[in-house]
């Protein structure tokens, strides 16, 4: 079974690919970072395919697939399934060809997704609550309609397009040890890992899930784990990986590890501060699974993918924001009052004195459980570092205020 995957998808097929695809996608860089290799204890070395057109790797797997249809085909046009980049890298490479495209979205999709996809030139239709019902949706109209369905990984086609990534980074740096590749459904896995393997036998591969996700995680080790919740990485929330992939990714991983969400956040607010780059939560997971697990990777040169860039800005506002917290240069602060004149003065004397910036105040009178004199005030603040903030806490305790530092998850 695994040999009849591995026939299905060569070194020979992904060189093809490339050949098709070049000039059609950006050739993006290979780059050593020497702030995250200091960090990581390892030699970092990221691609950057969060600056394709559509800021996803999605539009090369995607374009590989349309450059093989043929003329009648191509003529009655694509339809997919979607949420995110496959949607937008089939709808920008349908349109360039003349393709007409077709993607099935859940209801709740984001609109700017939707509007994203639609300005790429696809035809979107909103169905169903779930991406299963989308995919149904989907499967149903390519047979009244006589459209060619493009599945977003489960192909050997899509792999193979998606496999490029690695040829370009073994062309940057020939001597890799290793690649940290983010696994969804498995198809940048298994193209990236059939290209770096056919060039480099003794190449490491180790892929990453979010924590949440953990569906190739489960196949590959023959578990049963829930797939379910809220992950920044949502490009890589798949529930069912695919049945072709799974086979290719059993037979060349070395390994697959899981980061949870505040790992996820953390290398998505890294990335930028450090790289000046903006990534999503699943373009992050190669570095938040080298930041999580430093000793598989200590002393090797490692290829991170960052396999895409679309996130809702609030929600990147949000990420940043909570690292800053995780780090100590933001803080909410409870502190227990006595209602009366000067208390908060004696307070703030404090803050002044450790140079510590108020953001925020909020009293709260009523819904407490301290006495009808008593009061508890949420203090939002700025500090230097966590030592400033740590000492501003100690000095309060020393005057007997009792103070409770909220906690991020």
């Amino acid at each position: 079974m695994k040999n009849d995957a591995a026939s299905r998808l060569t070194l020979a097929d992904i060189r093809v690919a490339h050949e098709t695809i070049s000039g059609a996608i950006v050739r993006t860089p290979t780059l050593h970072s020497k702030t995250l290799s200091q960090i990581t204890g390892a030699e970092i070395y990221l691609k950057f395919e969060n600056l394709q057109f559509t800021a996803a790797y999605k539009e090369r797997g995607a374009l590989n697939f349309l450059s093989q249809m043929d003329v009648e085909s191509r003529a009655r046009g694509v339809i997919a399934a979607s949420a995110g980049n496959h949607a937008q890298g089939l709808a920008y490479h349908g349109t360039r060809l003349g393709v007409p495209v077709t993607i099935v979205m859940p209801k709740p999709t984001p609109t700017i997704k939707v509007q994203q996809t639609e300005a790429n030139g696809g035809k979107v239709i909103l169905f169903g609550e779930k991406f299963d019902d989308a995919y149904e949706h989907a499967r149903e109209l390519e047979k009244e309609r006589g459209l060619t369905f493009v599945h977003p990984f489960d192909d050997p086609v899509i792999a193979a397009g998606q496999g490029t990534v690695a040829l370009e980074m073994l062309e940057d740096v020939p001597d890799l040890d290793h690649l940290v590749i983010p696994i969804g459904g498995g198809g940048l896995f298994s193209g990236m890992g059939t290209a770096a393997c056919g060039l480099n036998p003794d190449i490491k591969l180790t892929g990453v899930q979010a924590e949440l996700y953990p569906s190739m995680f489960a196949r590959v080790k023959g578990q049963d784990m829930a797939c379910e919740g809220d992950t920044l990485a949502e490009g890589i929330a798949v529930k069912k990986p695919g049945d072709f992939t799974s086979q290719i990714v059993s037979q060349l991983a070395d390994d697959i590890v899981l980061v949870n969400e505040s790992a996820l956040e953390t290398a998505v607010s890294l990335l930028l501060q450090i790289e000046k780059t903006v990534v999503e939560g699943a373009g992050a997971a190669g570095l938040a699974a080298v930041m999580k697990n430093k000793s598989l990777f200590a002393g090797q040169k490692v290829g991170v993918v960052l396999c895409g860039g679309n996130i809702d800005t609030r929600l990147l506002a949000n990420v940043l924001l909570r690292d800053l917290a995780r780090s100590g240069r933001l803080a909410r602060l409870q502190i227990q009052l006595q209602d009366r004149p000067g208390a908060l003065f004696r307070v703030m004397r404090q803050f002044d004195a450790h140079n510590v910036n108020i953001i925020e105040i909020y009293h709260q009178r009523v819904f407490t459980n301290l006495p009808a004199k008593g009061l508890i005030t949420d203090i939002e603040c700025e500090a230097r570092d966590k030592a400033q903030l740590d000492g501003l806490i100690q000095a309060l305790r020393d005057d007997n205020y009792q103070i409770l530092q909220v906690e991020l998850a």
